[in-house]
Order: C-alpha cells, then sequence, then structure tokens
C-alpha cells in the first residue's frame, strides 16, 4: 500500500517549484528510508550548479592563486591544476599528504568553529522561518538587488543593514538576495554603515512628521507610521509616514521603503474592515513643489475609494493634471 501511494503521488500528484520533493524522497530510499535534514540538503547540492560555480570562484580567488605563487610544483594549465612532481609520489607518500592536510582542516575547524564559514553569511544569528518565508515571498522568486529568477541563482535572506552594525531582526531589515549578490554585497558596497543607521534617527525641529508625538498616529513600526490626513480626500484617508526626516520617496533607504509598504498593507486591511463600502484605493506621493509637495517630508497617501464618490473615476491618478485624466482608448 505505502509503495502504490508514493508511485501515485510522484506521479500524479506531486506539484512542483523546485526539485527539492523529488531529491528528499530519492534520498529517503538510498539510506534505508530515513535520512536527517542535512543529509538530505547535501543532496540538493548536487544538482545545484550554481553551489559549485561559487566555490570554483573561491578556488581560483583564494587557494589557486597562493599556491600556485608560494608552491612551485603547483601548476596551473587555464582551468587545470596540478603536482607537477606528483607521478614520483609513493602511494605513502601520497597517504602522509593526505593525513597532514586532514590534521590541518581539523586544527583549523576547532579553532574557528562556526565561524568558518561565515562568508557564507552576511547575518549572525538565526532568522526565523516564519520571517524568511516573508521575506522570499515579497520578493516573489527574484533577487531583490539584480533580479534574477530564483530558478536560476538559490535566493538568500540577507540583512540589510548588518546586525554587527545594529540592524534588527524585523520584517523591513531583510532582503533577498541571489547568493552571488549576497557574496559581493560587503565587497562592492562602499556605505559607510554606521552614517546610515545613524541618519535613521535624522529629525528637523519644527517639522510637522518629525515630532516625537504626532497627533492621531494610528499604527507604526521601527522606521516608519500612519495617520489619517487632517484634510482628508475622502474618510479615512491615510499617510505614510517615515520617522526620518527625508524630503520624498526617491530619497528612501530600501528598509524604509519596506516598511512603507507593510503599513501602506496593513491600513489598506484595516480600511476594509471599517468601512465595506470601500471597493478601490489610489496610493501615491508628491515630489517637489512643483508637483504639489507642500511638506518636505515623505508621506505616502493612501485614499480610499467608494462607487460614486467622483462622477467619472476614469484615469484615477492622471487626474493630477486635470486635462488629461480623461482619455479615449485608440480603435
Amino acid at each position: 500500500m505505502s509503495f502504490k501511494l508514493l508511485k501515485n503521488y510522484i506521479k500524479n500528484k506531486m506539484r512542483m517549484s523546485h526539485i527539492y520533493q523529488p531529491v528528499m524522497i530519492k534520498s529517503l530510499i538510498k539510506n534505508n528510508g530515513k535520512n536527517n535534514s542535512k543529509n538530505i540538503a547535501k543532496e540538493f547540492l548536487n544538482y545545484d550548479p550554481w553551489a559549485i560555480k561559487y566555490y570554483q570562484d573561491i578556488v581560483k580567488i583564494m587557494p589557486g592563486k597562493v599556491l600556485t605563487k608560494n608552491l612551485d610544483i603547483i601548476l596551473k594549465n587555464k582551468d587545470l591544476y596540478f603536482l607537477k612532481e606528483y607521478n614520483f609520489f609513493s602511494n605513502e607518500q601520497k597517504q602522509e599528504i593526505i593525513k597532514l592536510c586532514e590534521e590541518k582542516i581539523d586544527s583549523f575547524l576547532k579553532k574557528r568553529g562556526k565561524k568558518t564559514f561565515e562568508h557564507r553569511s552576511k547575518s549572525s544569528g538565526k532568522i526565523p522561518g516564519s520571517i524568511r518565508w516573508q521575506v522570499l515571498e515579497r520578493a516573489k522568486t527574484r533577487c531583490e538587488s539584480c533580479g534574477i529568477s530564483n530558478e536560476i541563482k538559490a535566493l538568500e535572506v540577507d540583512h540589510i543593514l548588518p546586525k554587527s552594525l545594529g540592524g534588527k531582526d524585523e520584517l523591513s531589515n531583510f532582503q533577498a538576495l541571489c547568493f552571488s549578490c549576497n557574496s559581493m554585497k560587503k565587497n562592492k558596497s562602499k556605505t559607510d554603515f554606521r552614517k546610515v543607521r545613524d541618519s535613521f534617527n535624522e529629525r528637523v525641529s519644527g517639522c510637522l512628521f518629525c515630532k516625537n508625538k504626532v497627533k492621531g498616529k494610528f499604527i507604526e513600526n521601527e522606521l516608519a507610521y500612519a495617520t489619517f490626513d487632517s484634510y482628508p480626500v475622502s474618510k479615512f484617508h491615510t499617510l505614510i509616514i517615515p520617522k526620518r526626516h527625508v524630503k520624498d520617496y526617491f530619497g528612501l533607504f530600501q528598509a524604509e521603503v519596506n516598511s512603507c509598504n507593510d503599513l501602506i498593507k496593513k491600513m489598506r486591511e484595516i480600511i476594509l474592515k471599517k468601512d465595506k463600502k470601500v471597493l478601490g484605493f489610489n496610493i501615491g506621493m508628491n515630489a517637489g513643489k512643483i508637483a504639489g509637495q507642500t511638506i518636505m517630508h515623505c508621506h505616502i497617501h493612501l485614499i480610499p475609494r467608494r462607487k460614486g464618490d467622483v462622477k467619472n473615476p476614469q484615469g484615477g491618478v492622471r487626474g493630477v493634471i486635470a486635462s488629461k485624466q480623461h482619455y479615449v482608448r485608440k480603435k
């Protein structure tokens, strides 16, 4: 019965977004019906050419360069590395060299412990599975830096502001990066994260939106808050405002964009529960005086829309230039 059940599932019911299910089942069969997560993960690596490529690059950049420079008996010819005198080694000598290498490896691993492979992860500490899932779901299967699909390169969850520099384990401070972007992030970024961290606390005296106690603040997270507009276009018209004093949307850091988007979605759900007549929303912001911005602190408008609130809603945000709001589609 178990065989028929498993066979039928694999042939007829298995729905795959990746190779993980059949690889895991195959691993269980090969290992007498049981296996642990670590060994199953090793099976995945056999099918992951990008994991191999990652360590190919390591070979070329690190040990390959060092050994060919320091030992004239280790040579390189294109992509081939070889021991020049290998054929003159006896079997005993080969085994002795292997044993010496294993001793060096064991000694290093004992000394460094978990730090040995920290270069493979920018975060310190385990990211909760629920948050990891939300980050990957938000990314919609693509690297949030280069845009490559996770079908081509595996995605990793990265702290935007590293934990070592004060970054927190909050959804707004995570991003999904392919392992290449995650690995290169430290080397290619010239950002002084200490200044970035400090800038999150920037406030301007006299700014309406910088006040610690904003009248009508409804909900908030670490980097942004939502409040109902004092001069609403419609009932429950909401402003989503970053706490840092930043002129407009284009000055936001990625973590702040994430925080604002989080509040936009939460306020949408709250408004829909409060008023069943709300059937749509306009989302927008004014960037610069010429675009109508009057308070020079970034704020995003979330405007609930109801049937019949205007005579003809066609065009929506195009209405910022009234004569261009309505248009006729070309036949």
